[in-house]
Protein backbone atom coordinates (compact mmCIF):
# COMPACT_ATOMS: atom_id res chain seq x y z
CA UNK A 1 0.00 0.00 0.00
CA UNK A 2 1.78 3.15 -1.09
CA UNK A 3 0.36 6.60 -0.14
CA UNK A 4 2.33 9.70 1.61
CA UNK A 5 3.53 8.88 4.82
CA UNK A 6 4.04 12.02 7.32
CA UNK A 7 7.95 12.37 9.01
CA UNK A 8 6.47 12.75 12.57
CA UNK A 9 6.11 10.08 15.50
CA UNK A 10 3.17 11.16 16.91
CA UNK A 11 0.28 8.66 17.07
CA UNK A 12 -3.68 9.72 17.20
CA UNK A 13 -5.07 7.20 20.56
CA UNK A 14 -6.96 4.84 18.93
CA UNK A 15 -6.38 6.31 15.56
CA UNK A 16 -7.80 3.29 14.19
CA UNK A 17 -11.06 2.43 16.41
CA UNK A 18 -12.11 5.60 18.16
CA UNK A 19 -14.79 6.26 15.98
CA UNK A 20 -16.21 2.53 14.62
CA UNK A 21 -15.45 -1.15 15.87
CA UNK A 22 -13.45 -2.93 13.80
CA UNK A 23 -16.01 -5.82 12.69
CA UNK A 24 -13.45 -8.10 10.87
CA UNK A 25 -10.51 -7.39 12.70
CA UNK A 26 -12.86 -8.80 15.94
CA UNK A 27 -13.22 -12.36 13.88
CA UNK A 28 -11.35 -14.60 16.30
CA UNK A 29 -11.01 -17.70 14.06
CA UNK A 30 -11.30 -20.78 16.55
CA UNK A 31 -11.73 -24.64 15.89
CA UNK A 32 -15.25 -24.39 17.46
CA UNK A 33 -16.26 -21.60 14.69
CA UNK A 34 -14.69 -23.54 11.85
CA UNK A 35 -16.30 -27.08 13.07
CA UNK A 36 -20.21 -24.75 13.06
CA UNK A 37 -19.42 -23.48 9.96
CA UNK A 38 -18.66 -26.50 8.43
CA UNK A 39 -21.38 -28.14 9.92
CA UNK A 40 -23.83 -25.78 9.42
CA UNK A 41 -22.99 -25.36 5.76
CA UNK A 42 -22.28 -28.82 4.39
CA UNK A 43 -25.19 -29.72 6.38
CA UNK A 44 -27.26 -28.23 4.67
CA UNK A 45 -25.67 -28.72 1.08
CA UNK A 46 -25.85 -32.43 1.88
CA UNK A 47 -29.74 -32.08 2.92
CA UNK A 48 -30.72 -30.24 0.20
CA UNK A 49 -28.78 -32.39 -2.10
CA UNK A 50 -31.14 -35.76 0.00
CA UNK A 51 -34.08 -33.90 -0.38
CA UNK A 52 -33.79 -33.14 -4.35
CA UNK A 53 -32.64 -36.70 -4.92
CA UNK A 54 -36.11 -38.29 -3.06
CA UNK A 55 -38.19 -36.08 -5.09
CA UNK A 56 -36.68 -37.48 -8.34
CA UNK A 57 -36.70 -41.22 -7.24
CA UNK A 58 -40.30 -40.76 -5.86
CA UNK A 59 -42.21 -38.69 -8.80
CA UNK A 60 -45.25 -40.62 -8.63
CA UNK A 61 -45.78 -39.42 -4.36
CA UNK A 62 -46.99 -36.36 -3.49
CA UNK A 63 -44.51 -33.77 -2.13
CA UNK A 64 -46.06 -33.84 1.37
CA UNK A 65 -45.31 -37.43 1.66
CA UNK A 66 -41.91 -36.93 0.03
CA UNK A 67 -41.55 -34.32 2.91
CA UNK A 68 -42.65 -37.15 5.68
CA UNK A 69 -40.29 -39.51 4.47
CA UNK A 70 -36.96 -37.09 4.66
CA UNK A 71 -38.74 -36.04 8.36
CA UNK A 72 -38.48 -39.97 9.54
CA UNK A 73 -35.21 -40.63 7.98
CA UNK A 74 -33.91 -37.47 9.90
CA UNK A 75 -34.95 -38.43 12.53
CA UNK A 76 -34.31 -41.85 12.92
CA UNK A 77 -30.75 -41.50 12.04
CA UNK A 78 -29.98 -39.77 9.11
CA UNK A 79 -29.42 -36.43 10.99
CA UNK A 80 -26.52 -37.63 13.53
CA UNK A 81 -25.46 -39.23 10.58
CA UNK A 82 -24.82 -36.33 8.13
CA UNK A 83 -23.61 -34.63 11.72
CA UNK A 84 -20.96 -38.21 12.19
CA UNK A 85 -19.63 -37.64 8.39
CA UNK A 86 -19.09 -33.81 8.55
CA UNK A 87 -17.49 -34.84 12.14
CA UNK A 88 -15.33 -37.73 10.83
CA UNK A 89 -14.04 -35.97 7.54
CA UNK A 90 -13.08 -32.82 9.56
CA UNK A 91 -11.10 -35.34 11.85
CA UNK A 92 -9.44 -36.98 8.85
CA UNK A 93 -8.36 -33.70 7.57
CA UNK A 94 -6.50 -32.52 10.51
CA UNK A 95 -4.94 -35.89 11.38
CA UNK A 96 -3.86 -36.67 7.70
CA UNK A 97 -2.43 -32.65 6.96
CA UNK A 98 -0.94 -32.88 10.70
CA UNK A 99 -2.93 -29.79 11.68
CA UNK A 100 -1.67 -29.23 15.64
CA UNK A 101 -3.97 -25.81 16.07
CA UNK A 102 -6.84 -27.20 15.72
CA UNK A 103 -7.42 -24.79 13.05
CA UNK A 104 -7.58 -24.93 9.08
CA UNK A 105 -5.20 -21.81 7.60
CA UNK A 106 -6.41 -22.18 3.74
CA UNK A 107 -9.08 -23.25 1.55
CA UNK A 108 -7.07 -26.09 0.03
CA UNK A 109 -7.32 -27.86 3.45
CA UNK A 110 -11.44 -28.09 3.35
CA UNK A 111 -11.25 -29.28 0.02
CA UNK A 112 -9.27 -32.50 1.51
CA UNK A 113 -11.82 -32.96 4.10
CA UNK A 114 -14.85 -32.51 1.25
CA UNK A 115 -13.16 -34.75 -1.26
CA UNK A 116 -11.24 -37.39 0.98
CA UNK A 117 -12.54 -37.09 4.27
CA UNK A 118 -15.13 -40.13 3.75
CA UNK A 119 -18.43 -38.31 3.61
CA UNK A 120 -20.25 -40.25 0.92
CA UNK A 121 -19.25 -43.25 2.02
CA UNK A 122 -20.19 -42.51 5.74
CA UNK A 123 -23.93 -41.03 4.03
CA UNK A 124 -23.90 -44.35 2.44
CA UNK A 125 -23.83 -46.27 5.15
CA UNK A 126 -25.84 -44.30 7.02
CA UNK A 127 -28.93 -44.47 4.67
CA UNK A 128 -28.66 -48.39 4.42
CA UNK A 129 -28.78 -48.57 8.51
CA UNK A 130 -31.33 -45.80 8.55
CA UNK A 131 -33.56 -47.55 5.87
CA UNK A 132 -33.14 -51.28 7.65
CA UNK A 133 -34.37 -49.50 10.64
CA UNK A 134 -37.40 -47.64 9.65
CA UNK A 135 -38.37 -50.38 7.52
CA UNK A 136 -38.38 -52.85 9.87
CA UNK A 137 -40.13 -50.66 12.27
CA UNK A 138 -42.98 -49.79 9.86
CA UNK A 139 -42.23 -46.03 10.12
CA UNK A 140 -41.69 -46.38 6.20
CA UNK A 141 -43.95 -48.67 3.91
CA UNK A 142 -41.17 -51.56 2.85
CA UNK A 143 -41.52 -50.24 -0.65
CA UNK A 144 -41.12 -47.06 -0.59
CA UNK A 145 -37.91 -48.06 1.49
CA UNK A 146 -36.20 -50.05 -1.22
CA UNK A 147 -36.59 -47.99 -4.42
CA UNK A 148 -34.98 -45.39 -2.19
CA UNK A 149 -32.13 -47.91 -1.40
CA UNK A 150 -32.23 -49.38 -4.70
CA UNK A 151 -31.47 -45.88 -5.93
CA UNK A 152 -29.40 -44.88 -3.34
CA UNK A 153 -26.55 -43.95 -6.07
CA UNK A 154 -28.76 -40.87 -6.81
CA UNK A 155 -28.74 -39.20 -3.59
CA UNK A 156 -25.11 -39.77 -3.25
CA UNK A 157 -24.50 -38.71 -6.95
CA UNK A 158 -26.41 -35.23 -5.76
CA UNK A 159 -24.42 -34.99 -2.42
CA UNK A 160 -21.40 -35.42 -4.64
CA UNK A 161 -22.55 -32.58 -6.98
CA UNK A 162 -23.56 -30.41 -4.30
CA UNK A 163 -20.74 -30.45 -2.26
CA UNK A 164 -18.51 -29.66 -5.05
CA UNK A 165 -20.86 -26.88 -5.72
CA UNK A 166 -20.09 -25.61 -2.15
CA UNK A 167 -16.42 -26.04 -2.66
CA UNK A 168 -16.38 -23.88 -5.66
CA UNK A 169 -18.72 -20.91 -4.18
CA UNK A 170 -16.11 -20.87 -1.33
CA UNK A 171 -13.10 -20.79 -3.75
CA UNK A 172 -15.27 -18.18 -5.87
CA UNK A 173 -15.52 -16.05 -2.24
CA UNK A 174 -12.11 -16.23 -1.70
CA UNK A 175 -10.99 -14.71 -5.12
CA UNK A 176 -13.87 -11.96 -4.76
CA UNK A 177 -11.88 -10.94 -1.72
CA UNK A 178 -8.49 -11.04 -2.99
CA UNK A 179 -10.14 -8.59 -6.07
CA UNK A 180 -11.86 -6.49 -3.46
CA UNK A 181 -8.69 -6.01 -1.71
CA UNK A 182 -6.44 -5.10 -4.95
CA UNK A 183 -9.60 -2.74 -6.15
CA UNK A 184 -9.29 -0.71 -2.28
CA UNK A 185 -5.76 -0.92 -3.27
CA UNK A 186 -6.18 0.91 -6.18
CA UNK A 187 -9.06 3.31 -4.76
CA UNK A 188 -6.18 4.15 -2.27
CA UNK A 189 -3.87 5.24 -4.88
CA UNK A 190 -6.04 7.39 -6.48
CA UNK A 191 -7.28 8.62 -2.93
CA UNK A 192 -11.14 8.08 -3.64
CA UNK A 193 -12.52 7.26 -0.58
CA UNK A 194 -15.88 6.76 -1.43
CA UNK A 195 -15.15 4.13 -3.70
CA UNK A 196 -12.81 2.64 -1.32
CA UNK A 197 -16.24 2.60 0.88
CA UNK A 198 -17.78 1.07 -1.17
CA UNK A 199 -14.93 -1.87 -2.00
CA UNK A 200 -14.75 -2.10 2.24
CA UNK A 201 -18.65 -3.02 2.24
CA UNK A 202 -18.47 -5.48 -0.73
CA UNK A 203 -15.72 -6.91 1.01
CA UNK A 204 -17.37 -7.74 4.67
CA UNK A 205 -20.32 -8.52 2.74
CA UNK A 206 -17.86 -11.48 1.04
CA UNK A 207 -16.47 -12.67 4.13
CA UNK A 208 -20.18 -13.54 5.74
CA UNK A 209 -20.16 -16.04 3.23
CA UNK A 210 -16.55 -17.74 4.01
CA UNK A 211 -15.68 -19.93 6.12
CA UNK A 212 -13.07 -18.49 9.16
CA UNK A 213 -9.81 -18.71 7.84
CA UNK A 214 -6.75 -17.32 9.23
CA UNK A 215 -5.11 -16.18 6.20
CA UNK A 216 -7.96 -14.69 4.35
CA UNK A 217 -8.52 -13.01 7.48
CA UNK A 218 -5.14 -11.31 7.75
CA UNK A 219 -5.62 -9.98 4.83
CA UNK A 220 -9.09 -8.56 5.02
CA UNK A 221 -7.68 -7.13 8.86
CA UNK A 222 -5.25 -5.39 7.44
CA UNK A 223 -7.46 -3.37 4.92
CA UNK A 224 -9.85 -2.46 7.52
CA UNK A 225 -7.24 -1.29 9.72
CA UNK A 226 -6.41 0.90 7.48
CA UNK A 227 -9.43 1.78 6.03
CA UNK A 228 -10.70 2.86 9.08
CA UNK A 229 -7.52 4.59 10.06
CA UNK A 230 -8.10 7.07 7.13
CA UNK A 231 -12.05 7.31 7.39
CA UNK A 232 -11.21 8.08 11.52
CA UNK A 233 -8.82 10.41 10.54
CA UNK A 234 -11.54 12.85 8.36
CA UNK A 235 -10.54 10.71 5.07
CA UNK A 236 -6.75 12.46 5.30
CA UNK A 237 -4.79 10.01 3.18
CA UNK A 238 -1.68 11.03 5.18
CA UNK A 239 -0.43 8.51 7.41
CA UNK A 240 2.88 8.17 9.62
CA UNK A 241 4.97 5.21 9.40
CA UNK A 242 4.32 4.08 13.05
CA UNK A 243 0.03 4.77 11.90
CA UNK A 244 0.85 2.50 9.15
CA UNK A 245 2.55 -0.35 11.16
CA UNK A 246 0.39 -0.11 13.91
CA UNK A 247 -2.38 -1.24 11.45
CA UNK A 248 -0.56 -3.89 10.28
CA UNK A 249 0.64 -5.67 13.63
CA UNK A 250 -3.23 -5.29 15.13
CA UNK A 251 -4.46 -7.12 11.86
Amino acid sequence: MELEIENNNKIEENPISNNEINEISNIIVTPEKQQNFLETTLGKTINTALDIGLRWILPDIIENQVIEIKDTLLKNGLKEGIKKSIDSAVEFGKSTLGIVTGKFDNISQIETVVQKGGIIDTISETIDSVLNYTMKKNLIPKNIGSVIKSSKNVLLDNVQTNLEKTMTNQLKAIENIDKYISKWNVALQEKNFDKMEQVYKNLKNNLEELIPLENTLKKARELENMHLLIKNKGKNFNISYEEMELAKKLA
